[in-house]
């Protein structure tokens, strides 16, 4: 048995070194590729907290979904109860991944595991998990992850491995109590969160967190990446507590997976990942650097599930985020917060479907996409292609301009063809004084934003 074992080891050390070399002579374009065509996902933020919806023992929990727990410094043992009404038999990932699909994602990622530590796969290194700690017993990852092949999708794991409100160890963000609720207690408890390293519960800190690194987060995600087929993203959040000896245990595992990519909030600044992660804003030009970057944002004010928040972004306001973005060369990462049934809100649903209506027409001007060369255009954005020696730009309007002729200034070059991508009827155009015009119809063909494709010779 001896024998065997060491075997085993052997290999297993060769595998893990072969693919450590795999991925090192890959280089990053190779695995930024698939990316930088993609330029729109759904993030799925799910778990536990689903279940408290923003309430907890009759107060709306302020700022809070996914942090309810944090927030409304909720004890650990009374947290841990709110699983036991976790039950998402409505859960359909098969449906889940079509409705990406036909909004025109390319790539999902989904919250493994939050800041409240709960696993939403099967795993060894905590009881505190889907399958051990919920009704329903099953792995939640493992059919999302068949979809994703079955459609197309790429899919990415979002995994908190600082902050850990469950597990002893895990790190815990300091948050006064005000951002939760009035507390009677809330000088008290702002107290002892000040001496405890953000901790409120007693039980959060009978381990250190270096217990925490190498008894939870370094399995869990050994676990990731080897029971879910190819993962394209690890996206890392909130490096609280962090250091560079633990960053670089969990950094060392990427090698499990050659092609996999990262974002930058591992361990900031000797772990950058491959792309960075404004969240909730869209940059200014003067903000971006020429690095790779990824705008996550919510539909509503919120991340997780949470009943009474119906602050719903319009279509189109969406629609111009998502045009916005890919005009300065970055990625739109769009949330849904499925309840604990395991059921997308409505709105996001009837969104996504008109999104995917509009991507079906002019997905050509966002997909494989870089960013604008011109200046920034009062109308609207544009986006570019090249192909050998020839440009297209893809001029996204925005306002309609009511006299018949679009300028675009900064466009001296001979035209070969403008045509509109709804239909595809072409345009005439010609030379202006501040550049090329294009003459448009009366009307848009599209109330959210019309697409003109510009050949350049």
């Amino acid at each position: 048995m001896k024998k065997f074992l060491l075997v085993g080891c052997f290999m297993m050390g060769m595998i893990a070194t072969l693919a450590a070399q795999t991925r090192d002579s890959l280089t990053r374009d190779e695995r930024m590729a698939w990316w930088r065509e993609a330029r729109f996902g759904m993030f799925i933020h799910w778990g536990v907290y689903a279940v408290l919806a923003g309430e907890y023992d009759g107060h709306t929990i302020g700022r809070a979904s996914e942090w309810i727990m944090n927030r409304g410094k909720i004890p650990v043992a009374e947290y841990q109860k709110a699983a036991r009404r976790f039950n998402p038999v409505k859960y359909d990932p098969d449906a889940w991944v079509r409705m990406a699909k036909d909004a025109g994602m390319k790539y999902i990622v989904i919250t493994a595991k939050h800041h409240d530590g709960f696993a939403l796969f099967h795993t060894k290194a905590s009881k505190w998990n889907i399958v051990d700690a919920t009704p329903y017993g099953k792995d939640l990852l493992k059919p999302l992850a068949a979809a994703c092949r079955k459609y197309g999708l790429k899919l990415g794991f979002y995994y908190s491995q600082a902050q850990d409100w469950n597990n002893p160890g895990g790190a815990a963000a300091r948050k006064v109590t005000s951002e939760g609720w009035a507390n009677p207690d809330s000088t008290t408890i702002d107290a002892y969160t000040a001496a405890h390293n953000g901790h409120w519960d007693l039980t959060q800190t009978t381990d250190s967190m270096g217990d925490y690194i190498d008894k939870v987060a370094v399995p869990q995600v050994k676990e990731l990446l080897t029971n879910y087929g190819d993962v394209a993203v690890l996206w890392w959040d909130t490096p609280t507590g962090m250091t560079d000896e633990y960053a670089g245990k969990l950094h060392a595992l990427l090698a499990m997976q050659p092609k996999i990519i990262t974002n930058d909030r591992l361990k900031r600044p000797d772990f950058p990942g491959d792309y960075k992660t404004p969240e909730q804003r869209i940059p200014n030009l003067s903000d971006l650097d020429g690095k790779d970057w990824e705008t996550c944002m919510t539909m509503n004010g919120t991340w997780g599930f949470k009943a009474s928040d119906h602050n719903w972004k319009s279509t189109k306001t969406l629609i111009h985020n998502l045009v916005d973005i890919a005009s300065k060369g970055g990625n739109y990462l769009l949330n849904v917060g499925p309840t604990a049934e395991g059921e997308i809100p409505q709105p996001s649903i009837d969104t996504l479907k008109i999104i995917g209506a509009w991507m079906k027409v002019n997905g050509e001007a966002i997909y494989g996409t870089t960013a604008s060369p011109l200046q920034p255009l009062a109308w609207g954005r544009c986006t570019k292609k090249t192909h050998g020696g020839a440009t297209t730009l893809y001029l996204s309007v925005f306002d309609w301009p009511a006299n018949g002729k679009l300028v675009v200034p900064g466009v001296n070059g001979e035209v070969k063809k403008a045509s509109l991508l709804a239909g595809g009827s072409t345009l005439t155009t010609e030379k202006g004084a501040d550049g090329l015009v294009i003459n448009v119809p009366a009307t848009t063909p599209d109330a959210n934003a019309s697409v003109i494709k510009v050949e350049l010779k």
